[in-house]
């Protein structure tokens, strides 16, 4: 009798059946190990977790991540800016016409500084009101955005509806006027001085100039949150209550 062998019919032990299995050297078919199977659900497990956690992310990160507001046509965001670039203008007027007006270094220096400074900063808020949507001239009276309530709500009192505002004649007299601006009179007797004259009737205008414009900055920050705007409020406040003091001491080397 010939013995056929695991080699007779052409199969090897643990040859792959067509459901694979493992076929041993009696026929008999194994399922797929185990280990095999559990590595796949494993790996499955662990790639829905790790998209459950992504999206999970992407809503926690939308509920919690601020949402940035853009200041409307009546708030005290774009009055002052605004306002302050009726007031910065002056001021660069001003300057320019001193400098033409004295050969002192020291006023010169200053005018310089202050007609460069406030002009970058004029430029910084009309592009804002550009990148907000909104018209560089103001439906309402100038300054009117200073009767807004204050964010400690300290001058609520004072606050005003700015629709009716901008409807009544008794309303638009009410408004307050641009705090430190001189006289067209003021500034066509500037033009007629030189030398030791015009500097000081420029330092004397210019220092109410920049207490004017402390106010208005000290009220916007007072009555906003937006971080762009109450920094840079917060620069004209620091740099002209600096210039205020520098002022105050070439006039009084003049008198």
């Amino acid at each position: 009798m010939t013995t056929v062998g695991p080699e007779a019919d052409g199969t090897d032990a643990g040859d792959i059946d067509a459901d694979d299995g493992i076929v041993d050297d009696r026929g008999h078919d194994h399922p797929p190990a185990p280990s095999s199977s559990r590595a796949l659900r494993l790996r499955i497990a662990l790639i829905l977790g790790a998209v459950l956690l992504l999206v999970v992310g992407l809503v926690v990160g939308r509920v919690t991540t601020p949402v940035a507001t853009t200041p409307d046509t009546l708030s005290a965001e774009a009055g002052f800016a605004r306002d302050m670039q009726v007031h910065h203008q002056q001021a660069i007027d001003m300057a320019l016409t001193v400098r033409d007006e004295t050969t002192d270094p020291e006023i010169r220096q200053l005018a310089y500084d202050i007609a460069t400074s406030q002009g970058q900063q004029a430029g910084q808020m009309y592009a804002w009101l550009n990148l907000w949507g909104l018209p560089q001239v103001s439906p309402v009276p100038q300054m009117t955005w200073m009767t807004l309530p204050t964010l400690d709500q300290s001058q609520a009192e004072h606050g005003m509806n700015m629709a009716s505002m901008a409807a009544t004649d008794a309303t638009i007299a009410a408004s307050p006027t641009m705090p430190g601006m001189a006289s067209a009179a003021d500034l066509a007797k500037l033009q007629t001085l030189t030398g030791v004259d015009a500097e000081k009737l420029f330092l004397t205008l210019m220092i109410a100039h920049h207490q004017g414009g402390v106010e208005m900055a000290e009220a916007l920050v007072a009555r906003s949150t937006d971080a762009d705007v109450v920094a840079l409020a917060n620069t004209i406040i620091t740099a002209q209550t600096s210039e205020i003091t520098y002022m105050q001491q070439l006039l009084a080397a003049r008198s």
